[in-house]
């Protein structure tokens, strides 16, 4: 009995196999279309809103607690007050911090560049404007070393700065001989020095020009950074700065620069501190490179470059600033302002390392 045998072509067993081995393909879920994926992206494209929200938050849960007490006139502006010079120096601070370094001597150069102007005007006898460009110059030239150690000689920024932080502490108190410069004497023959101390009525609303300078400060850099070929140099430098030098960003030139105008806004930070406490004094100000820190962190600025928002930088520090007046009013020992800040720090860096994870 013949038997049939049914004979097939090469391209028919080609297309057998290919439909075999289709079902056999590994499928993956795209989870990019999820709800927390979006809030990671929105979070990644605006670092920003975090510290909004959290700022937001404070304010409606001290307004709570407090009432009035809280949101008068006079609780806000103090809280503007508080926290210029922290902000101006975080300002600085952030523009290092999204290179992917970080500069521990924003403090002391802002001491030095304050002791400079005062002692040139009463020990020198110059004209005080001379001298308060002298203190600029100072915290500038301050900076041009970091930057060049760093982006030229190629040394880690934390070893730098940290050196740089002694080095500049230890010159503000061998010069000033640890000598004050009273806020009477400043008054009366040097009132430029306090200049940023001065306030102004807007709105009725009692604003320092100190508090308006760290405004402005924050919104120009913001534009800088967000709208200049500069600006973009920055985000790029720290996001990969061998990628960013095949691209033809100027890597050293950027660092330098970013520098110098770190340590020229840690000098005006000096001269807002003198009008801030009204005197000359080379021991004030000793803890703003922690401050300075703690405000960029909290803002969204990650440590690691090329991320964040120097407006979520001013946000977190009037968080810290909220915080502290508001369990001072609640009457709450000062130890917690320092637990509840720790703690933000800490979810603060836990938001970045997720946020982070959008863009691997």
């Amino acid at each position: 009995m013949a038997s049939s045998k049914t004979t097939t072509t090469p391209m028919q067993d080609f297309e057998a196999a290919a439909d075999d081995s289709s079902q056999d393909v590994a499928t993956f879920d795209d989870n990019r279309n999820g709800l927390m994926h979006k809030v990671q992206h929105a979070l990644h494209v605006t670092p920003s809103i975090v510290p909004l929200i959290v700022l937001l938050l404070s304010l409606v849960v001290f307004g709570i607690l407090l009432g009035s007490k809280f949101f008068s006139p006079f609780a806000m502006t103090l809280i503007l007050q508080q926290v210029q010079i922290v902000g101006i120096v975080a300002a600085a601070q952030s523009l290092v911090i999204l290179t992917a370094g970080i500069d521990l001597s924003v403090g002391a150069i802002m001491v030095l560049s304050s002791v400079v102007m005062g002692q040139f005007t009463f020990r020198y006898g110059l004209p005080v404007e001379v001298a308060v460009v002298c203190g600029l110059l100072c915290g500038a030239i301050c900076g041009y070393i970091n930057g060049w150690l760093i982006a030229v000689m190629k040394l880690p920024p934390f070893i730098v700065t940290l050196g740089m932080w002694q080095i500049v502490l230890a010159s503000n108190f061998l010069y000033s001989s640890n000598e004050t410069i009273r806020s009477q004497d400043i008054a009366l023959h040097a009132p430029l020095l306090q200049f940023f101390g001065n306030k102004v009525n807007i709105g009725g609303a009692i604003l320092t020009y100190g508090v308006i300078f760290m405004v402005a400060l924050v919104l120009f850099l913001a534009y800088a950074l967000r709208q200049t070929a500069w600006g973009r140099h920055v985000y790029a430098v720290g996001d990969d700065p061998e990628a960013a030098k095949l691209s033809g960003v100027q890597v050293k030139r950027t660092l330098i620069s970013v520098y110098v105008l770190s340590g020229l806004i840690c000098a005006f930070a000096g001269w807002a501190l003198i009008g801030r406490i009204g005197s000359v004094s080379p021991t004030s100000g000793q803890l703003a490179n922690i401050e300075s820190i703690t405000a960029v962190v909290i803002g969204g600025i990650s440590l690691f470059g090329g991320r964040g928002s120097i407006l979520g930088t001013l946000f977190g520090a009037l968080i810290v600033g909220v915080f502290t007046l508001g369990l001072r009013l609640l009457g709450a020992d000062a130890q917690w302002t320092y637990l509840l800040i720790g703690a933000l720090i800490i979810a603060a860096v836990a938001v970045d390392q997720w946020i982070r994870k959008v863009s691997v």
